[in-house]
């Protein structure tokens, strides 16, 4: 069952991202209403399926889809 979640909680940040150049942490988990926890645990397995690109700016990292 923990696994099935995971893969929700990354569903959620693909959804969140999809059509969008980059977002924030604090943008994806506005638009997702993930917990920090869950947020690092579907990004990831996005990141280990290289599904995801970050970039670090100077305050905070932004995500986009490949």
């Amino acid at each position: 069952m923990f696994i099935e979640n995971v893969g929700t909680y990354a569903g959620q940040i693909w959804c969140a991202l999809e059509g969008k150049n980059a977002l924030s942490q604090k943008e994806i988990k506005k638009a997702t209403k993930l917990k920090d926890k869950e947020f690092y645990l579907g990004l990831g397995w996005l990141l280990r399926e290289d599904k995801i690109n970050v970039t670090e700016g100077e305050t905070e990292n932004y995500y986009a889809l490949k």
